[in-house]
């Protein structure tokens, strides 16, 4: 379906494609031609170094960071001594609040926090054009047009993965749609192991999680219109 070829330079994979190109398919699982797709998005440089720290970012930006236990000035109980210094024969301690008896504080527990990391706009849009030439290089991306044809209908899209021969068990699909079409992301919602985002959504964590992504033809220009817009001056 593609021409490529892979050399690998220190911690870069090249993807270089003499003619980047892909079959579409339509809503029976035929062919209906090839379309053209842009080689800064899909045969770009596989930076594997950019992709590892966009999946340590993103994972720790979901991290809701409010875990909390109590310490030995937050938990009930009284702050009475409980028995003289000395004569007991046993150590010596001020309060059942303290952390060595049972319902006492917690000593070093986890506060609430922020574990949020940022990454720079430059740097998420080159790890998903990483994570997106990587799963091209792999034929691992298909693409489909005709979703404006799709009514609300989870029966329909499934047929449409039987014809696609993508219908196994461990599924774990990815479908890429474009912005709006509310019936194709319905027909999508109650399948399991599939997914569905908006192309102008789409990150480099969501694109390596799936073990095959299905690319609406018409989310092809909401990509390009997204991430390869002009930077104004």
């Amino acid at each position: 379906m593609v021409d490529v070829k892979k050399k690998t330079t220190g911690g870069k994979s090249v993807v270089k494609t003499s003619s980047l190109s892909a079959s579409v398919f339509d809503l029976n699982g035929k062919s209906t031609g090839k379309m053209t797709l842009s080689k800064e998005i899909f045969g770009g440089v596989v930076n594997k170094k950019l992709l590892a720290q966009a999946v340590r970012i993103y994972l720790a930006n979901k991290r809701q960071g409010n875990a909390s236990t109590k310490t030995r000035s937050e938990v009930d109980g009284s702050s009475r001594k409980i028995y003289k210094q000395k004569g007991t024969g046993r150590a010596r301690h001020g309060t059942l609040r303290a952390p060595i008896f049972v319902k006492g504080g917690v000593a070093h527990g986890p506060k609430p926090r922020d574990f949020s990391l940022d990454f720079p706009k430059k740097m998420r849009k080159k790890a998903l054009f990483s994570a997106l030439s990587a799963k091209f290089s792999d034929e691992e991306i298909v693409f489909v047009s005709g979703f404006e044809k799709i009514s609300p209908k989870t029966k329909q899209f499934s047929e449409l993965l039987k014809k696609l021969s993508l219908d196994d068990k461990k599924k774990n699909f990815l479908i890429v749609r474009p912005d709006g079409f509310e019936n194709a992301r319905r027909a999508i919602g109650n399948i399991e192991g599939v997914s569905e985002i908006s192309a102008v959504r789409l990150n480099a964590l969501d694109v390596l999680r799936a073990r095959k992504i299905i690319f609406a033809k018409e989310s092809i220009s909401d990509l390009e219109r997204t991430f390869l817009k002009k930077e104004e001056k």
